[in-house]
């Protein structure tokens, strides 16, 4: 890798900036955390900086959201995890903060308040500019060695994941380093036949991942469901009924048509489609032919496809999941989703990307069974792309300059 790790890197004494992303959903009305598996998945990396003074960083949501709280219920979660004291303060870079940080003894865990409190880390901008920030230039002074376990915030460029990297010697947590090395086998030297589902609603990162896997021979084969295969059946030149056409004009997708015709004109032996789908008929799950789709809305794939496409997965020895294949959330719709999660679960390398399809997974039991399931669903999307990760080229040039 072209960044260094926790694990080549000596933090006993040492004052450490600890980036992780502790993001997660909580109940607006009580401030309680609902799942906690962000917490689970960076223990490892707080826990392995027992010898070091741990100064933990992280937001919760974004401004204007109604999830956009204080960190005290995170550091008290996080406490729990880890069976160590967490205290949390309520400051960023003050000067409470500059004085408890100094007065931290090894062993110690201290949880700043949400960064994105910090204006500036809102903000998207260069690594060069970042380091100028006020935000940057204070954290900076109050520690010795910054490390990055934020896969989750990895494409955002933002101060502390893109400043910070330059400001000081920096290196990728437990959780970073797993991400990337898991992903980048995906890339390379994942067992074959590899099969991509691309499904749920975000169409563009779904066309771009479909163009870079299948182009550069990383695919066998992508399978789209989901609004992902509703653009493709708009490219076939199918009619996918008025409130399919509608959403994708709400969302502002009906632009990628063109991206989803090119991919079939290049890759169209190498890209499956559901034959057939099911629609929403009052009370009931209804199935047609993609040929005849009514103007119902489409929120699954129809059980003969669902029955084609697992056999396609089952016979696959890596399969990479993004996104369900329909309205999960519905009993009436979530068979598509479920069955393809199972199916894809049973092989050799099993990466899930992360987001609303993790949640199923986790809701099914069945997470044990996937080799990986990413806690960054924009940052995994990314990755896959070919795109390369703002908060990985910040921390390859602090290893450039500094180690």
């Amino acid at each position: 890798m072209k960044f260094a790790t926790l694990t080549e890197t000596e933090t006993a004494g040492q004052t450490v900036l600890l980036r992780v992303d502790f993001n997660s959903p909580i109940d607006p009305a009580s401030n309680t955390i609902l799942d906690d598996k962000r917490f689970r998945e960076h223990a490892p990396t707080v826990q392995a900086l027992g010898d070091a003074k741990c100064v933990v960083i992280t937001h919760q949501s974004r401004p204007q959201k109604k999830d956009f709280t204080t960190l005290e219920a995170h550091a008290a979660r996080l406490e729990r995890l880890i069976g160590r004291p967490v205290t949390y303060l309520d400051d960023i870079f003050g000067r409470c903060a500059r004085e408890a940080v100094a007065e931290m003894d090894i062993g110690d865990v201290l949880m700043l308040e949400n960064v994105r409190f910090n204006a500036e880390e809102n903000l998207k901008m260069s690594g060069a500019d970042a380091l100028g920030t006020h935000l940057v230039r204070n954290l900076a002074q109050m520690g010795d060695i910054y490390v990055n376990d934020a896969f989750g915030t990895a494409h955002r460029s933002q101060p502390t994941i893109v400043g910070l990297p330059l400001a000081m010697p920096a290196v990728a947590g437990l959780l970073m380093e797993k991400e990337i090395a898991t992903l980048s086998r995906v890339l390379s030297g994942a067992p074959g036949p590899v099969t991509f589902v691309l499904g749920g609603t975000k169409v563009d990162d779904s066309l771009d991942v479909a163009a870079n896997v299948l182009s550069g021979g990383i695919a066998d084969r992508v399978i789209a469901v989901g609004v992902v295969a509703n653009v493709f059946y708009k490219a076939q030149g199918l009619n996918i009924g008025a409130p399919s056409e509608d959403l994708l004009r709400k969302l502002g997708y009906l632009s990628e048509v063109e991206k989803a015709g090119d991919i079939l004109a290049k890759f169209g032996d190498q890209v499956i489609l559901p034959e057939t789908v099911a629609v929403r008929d009052g009370e009931f799950r209804d199935e047609c032919p993609v040929t005849a789709i009514p103007d119902l809305p489409v929120l699954d794939c129809g059980l003969d496809s669902i029955g084609q496409l697992t056999d396609v997965i089952r016979k696959s020895g890596t399969v990479v999941l993004n996104g369900p294949a329909g309205v999960f959330e519905d009993s009436l719709f979530a068979t598509g989703t479920n069955e393809i999660l199972r199916a894809a679960s049973a092989a050799e390398f099993s990466v899930v990307g992360g987001g609303h399809t993790a949640a199923v997974i986790e809701s099914m039991g069945i997470d044990k069974k996937f080799s990986h399931i990413s806690t960054g669903g924009g940052a995994c999307i990314q990755f896959l792309t070919g795109r390369t990760l703002p908060a990985v080229e910040a921390l390859a040039a602090s290893k450039a300059r500094f180690w």
